[in-house]
C-alpha cells in the first residue's frame, strides 16, 4: 500500500526519513501488509496509551490546576473515531492498549467504549487491554471491566491517610477509592497502585503504603514527579528522588532485582519481607528511554511520541478529512521518523516545565 501525502510529508513508506538507511532500520511487514511502527532508532512501537477524556472528578496538585479548563465535547473524538483509530494502529502492530484520561471512566457511557476495544482482543490483534484509574469509579464498573475480557488495571494512589489524600487531590474521597479497589480485586481484575513520589507529602507513608499493597496482592509502583504544565511550577519542594527511597527501603528490607516487565518503563524489585513487587519509575533520576515502545494519543488525536516533546502529529484532521487511512497512516510515519530518542527531563531544572502540557491533557 502506497500511502497519500508521502512525498508532501517527507518520509519513505517505512517511516524513516528519506535521508536515512531504509536497511540500517530494517521494517517488519505484518500480516495486513502495512509496516510495523517503528522509529528513527529501530525501536518498534506495540504499545499505545489512548485517552478518553480530559475530565477527572480529582484535581491532583501534580497533573492539573484546580480550575481546571476542560475541552469541548466537539474537540473530542467520538467512539466511531476512537474505533477507527484503535483499528488503525492494531493494523500497524500495536498489541497493548492502555485506556487513560483524565479519568477515564468519567466519560459518559465508557464501558461501552472499552467493550468496543475489548472485542479485539485475541483473534482482533490486541494482546491486552488495560486502564489506568484513580479508582472513584470503580465499585460501579468493576465487574463489568473483568467481565469484557480486561485482566489488570492501574489505581492511582499517593496515600492511605485521609487528610493527606484530601490534600494532594483536592478531594476527599479516599473510602471511595479504597472500595472501588476492593471491588477490582473481588472481580478478579490484577491491581498495581502506582503512587507518584513526594517529598513534601507522602515520604515517611512510602514503606506503609508498599506492606498494604503486597498484604492485600497489589504490586505498587513508584514514580517521580515530572516537570509538565505550565501551571504546575514549584515542584522542586515536592521533587524525591526514587534512587534515595530505593536506599531508605533497602535499609529495612530485602531488595532483590527482577527482570520481570509488565511492557511499561518500571524497573522491579522483590522485597523478601513482604513477598510482593515493587516497581521504580524513575525519569529523573534514571532514565529508561533506551527500551521505549510507547506512544500516547490525547482525547483530541494528537499523537505525542514522547512524554517530555512537543513533536506530534494532529490524527484528527485526517481521521475526519479522509476516509481511509491513508492520511493517517502517513502522519504516523512521519511522527515516529522524529521520535527522539530520550525525553529532557532534568532534577536539577524541575521547576521548568519540559512541556507546558499537563499530565491530565497528555494522557496519563
Amino acid at each position: 500500500m502506497v500511502y497519500r501525502l508521502i512525498d508532501q510529508l517527507g518520509v519513505s513508506a517505512h517511516g524513516v526519513n528519506h535521508a536515512q538507511s531504509v536497511e540500517e532500520h530494517p521494517v517488519v511487514p505484518l500480516p495486513t501488509g502495512l509496516p510495523v511502527l517503528q522509529d528513527g532508532f529501530a525501536r518498534t512501537i506495540s504499545y499505545l496509551r489512548l485517552s478518553i477524556t480530559d475530565r477527572c472528578d480529582l484535581r491532583c496538585t501534580y497533573c492539573m490546576p484546580e480550575r481546571m479548563t476542560f475541552l469541548p465535547k466537539s474537540d473530542v473524538l467520538s467512539f466511531e473515531e476512537l474505533t477507527r483509530l484503535v483499528d488503525a494502529f492494531i493494523a500497524r502492530g500495536i498489541t497493548k492498549l492502555r485506556i487513560t484520561g483524565g479519568e477515564p471512566l468519567v466519560r459518559k457511557d465508557a464501558i461501552a467504549l472499552l467493550s468496543r476495544f475489548a472485542s479485539r482482543l485475541g483473534g482482533g490483534g490486541l494482546k491486552e487491554l488495560t486502564l489506568t484509574t484513580n479508582g472513584t469509579q470503580l465499585a460501579q464498573h468493576a465487574q463489568a471491566l473483568a467481565d469484557m475480557g480486561m485482566k489488570r488495571i492501574n489505581v492511582s494512589l499517593d496515600s492511605l491517610d485521609r487528610n493527606v489524600f484530601a490534600r494532594l487531590s483536592r478531594r476527599d474521597v479516599l473510602p471511595q477509592v479504597l472500595e472501588g479497589i476492593e471491588a477490582a480485586a473481588k472481580a478478579g481484575l490484577k491491581v498495581k497502585i502506582n503512587t507518584v513520589a513526594l517529598a513534601d507529602a507522602n515520604a515517611d507513608e512510602i514503606p506503609s503504603m508498599i506492606a498494604w499493597a503486597h498484604g492485600n496482592g497489589f504490586d505498587l509502583s513508584l514514580i517521580e514527579v515530572m516537570p509538565l504544565g505550565e501551571e504546575m511550577t514549584h515542584r522542586s519542594s515536592s521533587f524525591l528522588s526514587l534512587q534515595d527511597v530505593k536506599k531508605r527501603l533497602e535499609s529495612q528490607w530485602t531488595l532483590t532485582h527482577l527482570d520481570d516487565s509488565t511492557g511499561g518503563p518500571a524497573r522491579y524489585m522483590h522485597v523478601a519481607e513482604t513477598g510482593g513487587r515493587v516497581g521504580f519509575i524513575s525519569p529523573l533520576s534514571h532514565n529508561f528511554c533506551a527500551t521505549c515502545n510507547r506512544i500516547r494519543m490525547t482525547c483530541t488525536g494528537r499523537l505525542y511520541t514522547c512524554l517530555g516533546h512537543e513533536e506530534g502529529e494532529d490524527l484528527r484532521s485526517a481521521l475526519r478529512d479522509d476516509p481511509s487511512d491513508d492520511t493517517m497512516n502517513a502522519l504516523l510515519d512521519r511522527a515516529l521518523a522524529k521520535k527522539p530518542e530520550r525525553h529532557d527531563f532534568d532534577a536539577a531544572h524541575i521547576d521548568t516545565p519540559s512541556s507546558p502540557r499537563t499530565m491530565s491533557v497528555t494522557g496519563g
